[in-house]
């Protein structure tokens, strides 16, 4: 298994795997350059002026793809710890039905159907197409060549589009308070491409919060230049983080399972809270003040 991280090579396999079987119209926008003649290109160019269609068809092919892609990248890590990997994981109890499972998990036991208690960590893959490809020739005698990086193209892959960072923000949170069991379940939303600026208040946020346990980029060098400042390797709280290495893809999974960790929200009035912290810090240690501090906070024992 090669511990890579996405890279160009990664999307020419993607488009070689599936052009034997679908026309190129489903993978590419076909464009009119002069007279009578076209091209097929990943993405309309900047510089294209004629009519513009949005290609839906590629959605499925590139998600189905990048999730068992990652669920490949990881399988070594969760084997370190005991666990497996799985796609398309639905847990009723964490409302991920059949129409939306979970993307990728690593959990306890085999199966796409799974137990709350044996889901360790939740993955939402939101990675795209991130460079402009043409498609030159057809049948089995074709050349992928590519032209350009996401600065150069109209398209707004991965993390750059708002409404993936919405959809992954919102499934998340609709997972978090799903379940008392979710609380224990860090959440990351995968990626290849960086984040907007406008969002980076917003996963650190998040992130503080924990809700999500951060967004990543599996993409090292998502633009040609080397001095892209918007191709960040963190935001300041590290709501985003961008990975150089499977090392450090590595290292931040399994350092959010190292120890357990606990996700909790509540709106109280001020004398509820304060009464909830006073009743908890009559316990001994640390570990059985917070058990208690939380227990009170979600109403499960009485103040006393």
């Amino acid at each position: 298994m090669s511990s890579a991280l996405w890279q160009p090579s990664e999307e020419e396999k993607f488009f070689r795997s599936f052009l034997p079987y679908v026309p190129p119209e489903t993978l590419f926008y076909r464009i009119k350059v002069e007279e009578n003649i076209e091209k097929f290109v990943a993405y309309y160019p900047k510089s294209y002026k004629g009519p513009k269609t949005t290609l839906q068809s590629r959605n499925a092919y590139i998600g189905a793809y990048t999730e068992k892609w990652f669920s490949k990248l990881i399988e070594p890590i969760a084997k370190k710890i005991g666990c497996f990997v799985e796609t398309g994981v639905v847990c009723e109890e964490l409302e991920l039905t059949k129409n939306s499972p979970a993307d990728v998990v690593i959990c306890k036991e085999e199966g796409k159907l799974q137990k709350a208690e044996n889901i360790v960590m939740i993955f939402e893959i939101k990675m795209s197409v991130v460079w402009n490809w043409e498609l030159i020739g057809k049948d089995g005698d074709v050349i992928l060549k590519r032209i350009g990086d996401f600065h150069t193209h109209t398209g707004n892959p991965s993390l750059l589009r708002s409404d993936t960072m919405l959809k992954a923000i919102g499934k998340s949170i609709n997972i978090r308070v799903a379940s008392l069991n979710a609380s224990k379940i860090p959440i990351f939303v995968v990626g290849n491409t960086p984040i907007t600026r406008n969002y980076y208040k917003k996963v650190d946020h998040l992130k503080q919060y924990g809700i999500i346990q951060g967004f990543i980029s599996v993409n090292t060098k998502p633009s040609d230049d080397e001095n892209d400042v918007l191709n960040i390797k963190s935001t300041p709280n590290g709501g985003f983080v961008r990975m150089d290495s499977y090392k450090e893809l590595e290292n931040i999974i399994l350092e959010h399972l190292k120890e357990e960790r606990v996700f909790f929200s509540a709106m109280l009035d001020k004398i509820t809270l304060g009464k909830i912290i006073e009743i908890a810090n009559r316990e001994k240690t640390y570990e059985s003040k917070a058990i208690k501090f939380l227990k009170l906070l979600r109403g499960v024992e009485n103040e006393n």
